[in-house]
């Protein structure tokens, strides 16, 4: 009795081992991104941060092209809103005094440009008032792969901004007239419609 019992024992601690065996997961060396079992994304599908210096006693003033619309803070450290009576303006300002390493936060405007900013704290920061210029004056637009411009809204349906800012630009470049005699003029001010313009539904 006592051997069978002790057969027994042996037979269920073998099978606990081959369980174990089976329930292990093997991952691959040298990644420990999700225990190695993920995919490096390539460097063109990052958005490149800006870096920016706060500090604790003075406000940094940062001027987009267009109005803000989201931004979101990487911690506590720091604190970031709206200008009064400036849409297009954030003030960022740090909440703890000499706060260790660096933070982020991340600002969308409304014409769907994304930006991105490390924040590290310097007691006088090297730039207090920064200007964000429109990237469409500087850059190539014809790869639209590593801009920033790829944020949709809502209210835009399926187009992204970009689109339809750069038709905007177009119908104002080309200047063409489409409608004729459609106008008024009061009080020495005068308007004139030049065409009426749709892409997918929008006008």
């Amino acid at each position: 009795m006592k051997q069978i019992f002790v057969l027994f024992a042996l037979l269920l601690g073998v099978c606990a081992a081959n369980a174990q065996e089976t329930d292990t997961v093997k991952y691959a060396a040298g990644n420990d991104l999700y225990r190695g079992i993920t995919r490096k994304l390539p460097y063109r599908q990052m958005v490149t941060p800006y870096g920016v210096e706060v500090t604790f006693a003075k406000t940094v003033h940062i001027i987009f092209p267009a109005a803000v619309r989201y931004v979101d803070l990487g911690s506590n450290h720091i604190i970031a809103g709206k200008a009064d009576g400036a849409d297009n303006v954030i003030r960022v300002k740090a909440t703890t005094e000499g706060f260790p390493g660096e933070t982020n936060f991340s600002v969308i405007c409304e014409d769907g440009s994304f930006f991105s900013f490390n924040a590290k704290y310097a007691r006088e920061p090297e730039m207090l008032n920064i200007e964000m210029k429109d990237f469409l004056e500087n850059e190539d637009t014809s790869d639209f792969s590593h801009t920033r411009m790829n944020i949709y809204f809502r209210e835009l349906g399926n187009e992204s901004p970009l689109l339809v800012k750069l038709i905007m630009r177009s119908i104002y470049k080309n200047n063409d007239r489409k409608v004729r005699h459609l106008g008024s003029k009061r009080f020495g001010i005068q308007f004139l419609i030049k065409g009426i313009y749709t892409y997918n539904g929008m006008l």
